[in-house]
């Protein structure tokens, strides 16, 4: 009995201390944060704004925001930050799609608490309209969250390169 609780003390810790990941898109880039609760002797609470670009289709990026708890749960790792996101993807070049895309597929993930609560965007492709439908929203292992953030990108000629139809790019 012992032991397993002692393996247990070493997962959790393990997992505290594992950096928050991101999977199907590199790290986002930190565009910057803002103090939003002041705290005495440990780090603020903040939203921080980041940058990522699609890793399926060049020439389109969203940023979102996200709060970060200070205090000490949130110094350490523990804290269970909460589901407030709001999301905005703009075309910020030629956009080339480089591969079939699924509806509602996964374009990044990231941790938001010890264990169980994750923001997911997805993208999809509003296909009559040629504009890519972007959704961010936190999910946690018993139930979800209905708090979401939707953008969209309607896909344009960029110079004299002309856009690709984002329903010719989608899996039957």
């Amino acid at each position: 009995m012992r032991f397993s609780v002692l393996a247990l003390y070493a997962l959790m810790l393990a997992l505290a201390l594992a950096p928050v990941g991101a999977s199907a898109a590199d790290e986002p880039d930190l565009i910057f944060k803002k103090s939003t609760v002041w705290k005495l002797l440990s780090p603020d609470h903040k939203l921080a704004t980041y940058a990522i670009d699609d890793p399926v289709v060049d020439g389109v990026a969203c940023h979102f925001t996200v709060p970060e708890k200070g205090g000490i749960s949130g110094w350490i790792g523990v804290a269970e930050e909460v589901s407030d996101i709001s999301l905005a993807c703009r075309q910020v070049g030629p956009v080339t799609i480089k591969e079939k895309i699924e509806q509602g597929e996964e374009m990044f993930r990231q941790r938001r608490s010890f264990m169980f609560k994750k923001m997911r965007i997805v993208r999809g492709c509003d296909a009559k309209r040629n504009v890519l439908v972007y959704l961010v929203y936190s999910d946690k292992l018993v139930e979800g969250s209905p708090k979401n953030s939707t953008s969209t990108v309607p896909l344009m000629p960029w110079g004299d390169q002309l856009p690709p139809r984002c329903g010719d790019f989608l899996e039957d």
